[in-house]
């Protein structure tokens, strides 16, 4: 339960009392849980797409779903998107590195953050409504099943500091168990479309991680944070493109 809890804290705002809220190796030995509080989130997203549907029209209520997403995780991962996005704009991997410590955004992480959303809310808004909230159920599984793999197959950027701590404190065992939990979840849920969407979210966020590691010599806390956002983007474009073609 120490280890749900710490991951409760740092993946939600949901205000759980306890220490070691800002240790890092206390949330890398919370990574297996990860998937699980997807689930929580997932499961709270699709009562409010369900309350929402009923009051309003589509759109609106997909607008809405998608704002109580990003406010119950606090804007985390969309604020490590951000900053992984500005980080490009470097010159080398020390320049990178400290552009993406800078709290301020840069162009290229607001055209991206807008991006991204506008991308999220459409695709809500077109899943058929028998759909639509099965797949809210299982995105946030599949993406929080990301990071435990992620430390993984990638060193840290530094030596030291939370993305260093975080690694380090991942269990070996954590990345298979995450990612059969969020397979199972996406099978129950979604049958063999449950498989597509997790296959390619997953794919998306190691070829996201690798894109940005390779550029800043390894990984930190904000990839993490925008492998989660584009495994959720592409989740959810799976499932449209899947009911677009089956209709």
């Amino acid at each position: 339960m120490t280890g749900l809890l710490a991951a409760a804290r740092y993946l939600t705002i949901v205000p759980i009392p306890g220490a070691a809220q800002g240790r890092a190796d206390a949330f890398g030995g919370a990574a297996v849980w990860f998937p699980v509080i997807g689930l929580g989130l997932g499961a709270v997203l699709l009562g409010v797409d369900r309350v929402t549907a009923l009051l309003f029209p589509s759109l609106l209520a997909a607008l809405l779903t998608v704002t109580a997403w990003k406010l119950l995780t606090g804007g985390l991962h969309l604020d490590g998107l951000a900053d992984s996005l500005d980080g490009l704009a470097g010159r080398d991997p020390a320049h990178r590195l400290a552009i993406m410590r800078d709290s301020r955004i840069g162009a290229f992480g607001a055209i991206g953050l807008i991006l991204v959303l506008l991308l999220e809310i459409v695709a809500v808004s077109e899943l058929p409504p028998g759909l639509r909230g099965r797949t809210l159920l299982v995105v946030p599984v599949i993406a929080r099943a990301t990071p435990p793999l992620l430390v993984r197959l990638f060193r840290p950027a530094r030596s030291e500091g939370s993305g260093a701590a975080f690694s380090a404190s991942v269990d070996w065992w954590a990345a298979p168990v995450a990612l059969a939990f969020a397979v199972a979840v996406g099978l129950a849920a979604l049958q063999t479309l449950g498989g597509v969407v997790f296959a390619l979210s997953v794919a998306c966020a190691i070829a996201l991680a690798w894109f940005i590691v390779s550029r800043v010599s390894g990984i930190t806390g904000d990839v993490l944070g925008a492998a989660i956002e584009v495994a959720e983007l592409t989740g959810l474009l799976t499932a449209s493109a899947w009911s677009h073609l089956a209709g």
